[in-house]
């Protein structure tokens, strides 16, 4: 075992352990519930920086620090601080649909994070995406010395949108997200931000997959 992975692991382990243990786990809840805006943004930052280390380690068979990573986890941060907020939007909202006579089967728990999984991951879901993604391109172009000065136009330019629309918007929002949401949405809230994140570990692997697959087909 390489001490990348040793240490990816450990990280892991640590966040586990601290969940699995009464006390640890009662003080983490209570302080992210408390300063849930502060309590997103750790989350994500670590977990989600995690996964994109992950990704990294799949993709290209060794670990290595892509440029930027704190700032790379300072954006995930805020998506973290995204989600904080729009979980109860739209689980609030639909809720309230239902009540409304706007959305069908009110009253049943699978039913409203079914649908405020699929309205979340519909809208914000994509924006958030490409949110992201153009971060990610604006850090890297800031250490490419070819790039020179870094413009909306040239980074419009130089992404990958058929990644994007094909795989992030087409695949991943309707067949991982949309179910993973809804399980995570029937769960009790101050769990979701936290089960979300982790699953950005998952999806970090599943892009790397992806890219790994597209490589060899080519």
């Amino acid at each position: 075992m390489k001490k990348g992975d040793f240490l990816w692991g450990l990280a892991l382990f640590a966040w586990i352990l601290m969940l699995a243990v009464p006390v640890s786990r009662t003080a983490f809840m209570a302080a992210t519930d408390a300063h849930p805006y502060i309590g997103g943004f750790v989350k994500f930052a670590i977990l989600a920086s995690m996964g994109d280390l992950l990704g990294i380690r799949v993709l290209k068979g060794k670990w290595i620090k892509p440029n930027g990573l704190q700032y790379r986890a300072v954006v995930w941060g805020i998506i973290g601080m995204m989600t904080t907020l729009v979980f109860t939007v739209f689980m609030g909202g639909a809720a309230a649909a239902q009540s409304a006579g706007r959305l069908p089967f009110a009253g049943s728990a699978i039913a409203v994070a079914f649908f405020g999984s699929s309205m979340m991951n519909l809208t914000f879901g994509p924006m958030m995406m490409a949110f992201h993604r153009f971060t990610d391109m604006y850090i890297d172009t800031r250490y490419d010395k070819h790039v020179g000065k870094v413009t909306i136009s040239k980074l419009v330019d130089r992404n990958d949108w058929h990644s994007l629309v094909e795989f992030s918007w087409l695949k991943a929002c309707p067949f991982f997200w949309i179910p993973a949401h809804t399980i995570v949405f029937m769960l009790p809230g101050q769990y979701r931000v936290l089960i979300s994140a982790f699953l950005s570990i998952a999806l970090g692997l599943l892009l790397a997959l992806a890219k790994k697959g597209k490589q060899n087909a080519e």
